[in-house]
C-alpha cells in the first residue's frame, strides 16, 4: 500500500466529511437522550423554559439536517439522493439508516411540538390564524405524549449507536469491524451532547449556574466519560487479542505517525485528560470562560475520535 499523506492513501474510501457527519449525528442523539432523561427524572426542570430543551429544539433537528446535507453533497451523484428515501433494502446498513433517520425526524418533530405546544400555537395564531388544525392535532396527541417520548428515547439511542454500526459494517477493514464501536460512538455522542448543553447553560446565565439541569448533566457526564475510557480500552484490547489482520490494524493505528499523535494528544490529551484537570476551575460559579474551554476541549476530543477511527480504521485492509 502506498500512502501519500495521513488524509490521502490508497485504501481510503470515506474521508473527512463523513467524520463531521458522524460527529453532528452524535450531538443530536446525545442532546435528545439527555433531554428525555431530564424530563423523566426531573419533570419540573424539563419544560419549555429548560435550556437543555431549548438547545435540543434548535440543534436536535439542526445537526441532523446539516449532517445529512454534508452526506448528500458528498455523494457522487447528489441529485439522486431522493432515491435512497423511497427504495429500501433490509440488507443494507445505509438503507436501514435512511429509514431510521426518517422515523427519527418525524417522532422528533411530534415530541418537540408537544413540549413547545403553547409557543407553537401562539406562532400559528399570529401567522396562520385560519390553520386551526394544528391545535387539534396537538390536543389529539396529548394521551400519547409519554409513548412518543419513550419511542423518541429508543430512536435516539439507536441513532447514536448507528453511527458506529455504519463503520463496523465495513468488514474489509479489520480495525473498523469491531462490535465495541457502536457502543463507543453512542456514549461519546452523549458526552458531546452534554458538552453542548453545558455551553448553552453558560452562555445563557453567563456563569456556572447551579440549576437542576446543570447538576443532572454533570451526574450523567462523569460516568459517561469513564465508560468512554473503558470502551476505548475494550476496543483496543479486542484488536490486540484478535487475528493477524486486527493486530496489523492496531500497529498501523497506534504504531507511530500522524494518527497515533492524533489519538494520544487529541482524543486522550485534549478530549479526556484536559477537561478532567480543568473541571475544578470550571466548576467555580464565576468561571464562565472555564466552562466554555472545558466543553470545547471535550467536543474537540469527540470530533478527533471520529477522525481517528475513520482514517486510522482504513489504513489496513484485511
Amino acid at each position: 500500500m502506498t500512502r501519500v499523506s495521513a488524509f490521502h492513501f490508497e485504501s481510503l474510501v470515506w474521508d473527512w466529511p463523513i467524520a463531521i457527519y458522524l460527529f453532528l449525528i452524535g450531538i443530536s442523539a446525545g442532546l435528545v437522550t439527555l433531554a428525555i432523561l431530564l424530563r423523566r427524572y426531573h419533570p419540573e426542570a424539563g419544560g419549555a423554559d429548560s435550556t437543555l430543551l431549548r438547545t435540543t429544539l434548535v440543534l436536535g433537528p439542526g445537526t441532523i439536517i446539516l449532517g445529512l446535507l454534508i452526506l448528500v453533497l458528498h455523494l457522487t451523484r447528489p441529485w439522486t439522493f431522493w432515491k435512497l428515501m423511497i427504495h429500501y433494502s433490509f440488507t443494507s446498513v445505509m438503507s436501514m439508516g435512511v429509514m431510521l433517520f426518517q422515523l427519527y425526524m418525524v417522532v422528533l418533530a411530534l415530541w418537540l411540538a408537544k413540549i413547545f405546544e403553547k409557543e407553537l400555537i401562539a406562532l400559528q395564531q399570529r401567522w396562520l390564524p385560519r390553520l386551526g388544525l394544528v391545535s387539534k392535532i396537538l390536543a389529539w396527541l396529548t394521551p400519547f405524549q409519554r409513548m412518543i417520548e419513550t419511542v423518541m428515547l429508543v430512536l435516539a439511542v439507536l441513532l447514536g449507536a448507528y453511527t458506529g454500526f455504519l463503520l463496523s459494517a465495513l468488514k474489509s477493514y479489520p480495525f473498523l469491524n469491531n462490535p465495541v464501536l457502536p457502543v463507543l460512538f453512542l456514549f461519546s455522542g452523549v458526552s458531546s451532547g452534554a458538552a453542548v448543553a453545558l455551553m448553552a447553560q453558560a452562555l445563557r446565565y453567563r456563569n456556572h449556574s447551579q440549576t437542576i439541569e446543570t447538576h443532572f448533566i454533570h451526574r450523567i457526564e462523569t460516568p459517561v466519560i469513564w465508560l468512554e475510557i473503558f470502551l476505548l480500552v475494550a476496543f483496543f484490547a479486542g484488536l490486540a487479542l484478535g487475528d493477524d489482520g486486527k493486530m496489523r490494524a492496531l500497529v498501523a493505528a497506534l504504531g507511530g505517525g500522524f494518527w497515533t499523535w492524533c489519538f494520544w494528544l487529541g482524543v486522550v490529551g485534549l478530549g479526556l485528560i484536559l477537561p478532567m484537570l480543568l473541571k475544578p476551575w470550571a466548576h467555580r460559579r464565576s468561571a464562565f470562560h472555564g466552562v466554555l474551554v472545558v466543553c470545547a476541549a471535550s467536543l474537540a476530543g469527540v470530533l478527533l475520535l471520529r477522525f481517528f477511527i475513520l482514517y486510522a480504521g482504513q489504513l489496513t485492509v484485511a
